[in-house]
Formats: structure tokens, sequence, C-alpha cells
């Protein structure tokens, strides 16, 4: 899938890419790590960049990624955990993560910022007040939130959010007691959408990466269109990420949701 031109726009990607379990379920079982992103770029015109959550990478990395993708790729670029986890020195982690992201800045390929909060960051006016910093801290960029407890699902949130131009991430993941169910909130012109899995199983005490190791089925994508629909009549462009990156299902299902779309609801005609 390369870029096409549509009425409504729309960006469908994977949560990362730099997977090594991606062999032979997408990668070429010998294909060198480092020509993963252009391999990625043939058939997707956006990701999340997650690796910046862990460590904030060199000016010289962020000029690799811009150089190895195409001209009408974008990148989401998640924040350090120290902007949404620790929450001690978060000036200092925005400060240097925007000074390493200039070279993507200056492509044209940046899209903004996705902050992925965790199931203890609750809605209460110490953490309202927390958002509101960091989106000033991020200057003009946009940002876009993801909230992991249902507490901050509230109308006067959402009023909260679209009066400080802070995006809201709809999320697909178990529906189990305390999560936020399936939605199609935009609280700016641009809507985001995150797949996580439905692995309830493994949600709370799941290792590594076992929390996401879940492959959508054609009948639970489907389930959704009418959610991306009502979506993409509120917003200007949106964003579909699939995080269930085990062994290249992200990968899978991201083809199957951008099947369903071009057949369903004739965005590409």
């Amino acid at each position: 899938m390369n870029s096409v031109d549509i009425r409504i726009e729309i960006k469908i990607g994977t949560s990362g890419y730099s997977y090594e379990d991606w062999r032979s379920h997408f990668y070429p079982p010998n294909l060198y790590k480092s020509k993963f992103l252009e391999f990625y770029a043939q058939y997707f015109n956006s990701v999340e960049i997650n690796s910046t959550y862990y460590a904030i990478p060199s000016r010289g990395t962020v000029s690799r990624f811009v150089q190895k993708t195409p001209e009408d790729f974008c990148f989401i670029v998640k924040t350090h955990q120290e902007t949404t986890h620790k929450r001690k020195e978060n000036e200092q982690a925005v400060k240097q993560l925007l000074e390493a992201l200039q070279p993507m800045i200056e492509s044209g390929k940046f899209h903004g910022f996705l902050a992925q909060f965790p199931y203890s960051f609750k809605n209460n006016e110490t953490n309202r007040k927390y958002l509101l910093e960091t989106r000033k801290l991020l200057k003009d960029y946009p940002l876009f939130v993801e909230f992991r407890h249902i507490g901050w699902v509230t109308p006067p949130m959402y009023d909260f959010l679209k009066d400080n131009n802070i995006g809201y991430v709809n999320v697909d993941e178990p529906q189990l007691p305390g999560l936020l169910p399936p939605q199609a909130e935009a609280t700016t012109d641009q809507g985001y959408i995150r797949f996580h899995g439905r692995n309830a199983k493994d949600w709370w005490d799941g290792k590594g990466s076992a929390r996401y190791d879940y492959e959508y089925s054609e009948e639970e994508l489907k389930q959704w269109l009418t959610n991306i629909n009502q979506l993409l009549r509120k917003t200007y462009r949106t964003y579909i990420f699939f995080n269930n990156h085990p062994r290249g299902q992200a990968i899978k299902n991201a083809r199957q949701m951008l099947n369903l779309l071009q057949n369903q609801l004739h965005l590409f005609e």
C-alpha cells in the first residue's frame, strides 16, 4: 500500500516496526535490520515510533528515519517515559526530545506526539494540571493523549481536551473493568485510533509483549467501521495504528483494515 489521494486523509500503520519476530511474517528472513524501515515504507504511509519511550534518540538517528522514507510518509513519536510514567523530569525530557526531532520536524514528516499514560494516571485536578503543563512544553506541535483509566471518559473531559488542543486517542482493548470502551471521539480536527488486541487473559499480568498478543478476526475489525466512519466525518485526517505486534499480527490486521475501508467506506474513489 502506498499513499493514495483521498477525499478524507487516513493514515494506517503499526505501533513500531523494528521487531525481530516479524522476520518471515513480514520482513524477509535475511533482511538487515537497518533496512526494516525502508521495507516497511513500501507498504504503509505512517508509523508510530515507540523507541523514544525508552530512550531519546540522537539527531543522526532521526535523520536516518527521514532519509529512509518517502516524502509522503509520516511519523507519530511516542513521548519519553519520563513524560507519561515517571513524571519527575518532564521538562528536560521534552526539551531533549524536541531537539533530537528537529530533522524530522524540518522535513515535514513529523505529525505529532503520542503520550500514552498508565492506568494509574487518573482523572483528578493534579493530573489535569500536569496535562496542561505538558501541552505547553510541547509548544504548538500536535499532541495525542491515550488514557488507560475509564475515569477520563466523560463529556467535561472531552471539552477540557478541546479547549486545550489536545487530541483524544480512541482504543480497542479488552473489555475489562476500568478500561476504555470503543469510541469515536475527536477533540481536535484530527482523529486517532489504536488497536491493542483483546487478550484479556494477559492484559494485567502478561510479561513483555504478551499483553498485545492477539490477532483480530475480520469480523472484529468490521465492528469498528461505524466508529471509524463517524470519526472521519468529524476530522480532516485520522490515524489508525495497530499495536498487536507479536509475530506480525499488527501487519496483517492493518492490511485487513485498509482493505475494509477501501471496500466499504469508499474512501479511495
